[in-house]
Order: C-alpha cells, then structure tokens, then sequence
C-alpha cells in the first residue's frame, strides 16, 4: 500500500487525475501493487498562493511543467524494481499528460510494517503480538 503525494503546477483536475492514474499503474505494473491499493494526495499549484521550486540537478533541466512524485512504501524493492518503477512513471506521465519525461522527478521513502496505520488507531501490518496481517504492498 504505497502513499503518493503528487505536486504539480498549473495542474487542473484532469491533469491531476491523469498524473494519479499514471504512477498508480507503474506501481501496478513494476511493484505488483493490488489496483486498489489506490493512496493519493494530489496538488495543483497556481504559482502565486503556492508554488513549486525546481533548478538543475545532475544535468536535468526542469521547468515549469516539473511533477514532483513522492512514494511512501513499506521496504523491501530491489534496485532494480525501482528503477523500473521510476523509469515507467516518467512513460507513463509522458504518455498521458504530455510531461516531459526530465520533468517528473520521483523519490522513494521505505519503512517498516509498524509505520502504518489504517485508522482505528490500529497498526494493521503489525498487530501487538501477532503476525502481520494483509499482503505486501
């Protein structure tokens, strides 16, 4: 159950939809995420009440059409799955919404099952004393 907070500016709510819609099925697609295991905030920045910033970094130029995707997920990819996951996020976002790819800049928190809760003040994936319950997601 990965947690992704999307950011973007000048994004109206097709825009937004768009950018969920494609990091949820490269996460589907690279990382076996359950389809429904769908946990977004999205953002839409109008550049004045609130903005994004962005420069030059490794020799990415960003602009203003810059997406900053961040993951929340339980630890446990390889490398390899995250890079794939990173590399299928920039197509996808590409390919949806007409982003350019050096424009979706994504970051990856790991944790631990107890670093999550479902509500009822409950830690689901690690119950006091018990097994984990659900799968890995």
């Amino acid at each position: 159950m990965p947690f992704v907070r999307i950011d973007a500016l000048g994004s109206d709510p097709a825009r937004l939809d768009a950018l969920g819609q494609a990091v949820q099925d490269a996460l589907v697609e690279t990382l076996g995420v359950p389809p429904e295991d769908r946990f977004q905030v999205l953002t839409g920045h109008d550049g004045t009440t609130s903005t994004l910033r962005h420069g030059d970094h490794l020799g990415v130029r960003e602009d203003d059409a810059v997406v900053f995707v961040a993951v929340t997920m339980r630890s446990g990819r390889s490398p390899e799955q995250k890079r794939a996951l990173y590399r299928r996020i920039a197509e996808l976002v590409h390919e949806r919404t007409g982003t350019a790819p050096r424009n979706v800049v994504v970051t990856v928190t790991e944790n631990t099952s107890a670093d999550w809760s479902f509500g009822n003040g409950e830690a689901q994936y690690a119950p006091a004393g018990g097994e984990p319950a659900g799968a890995f997601s």
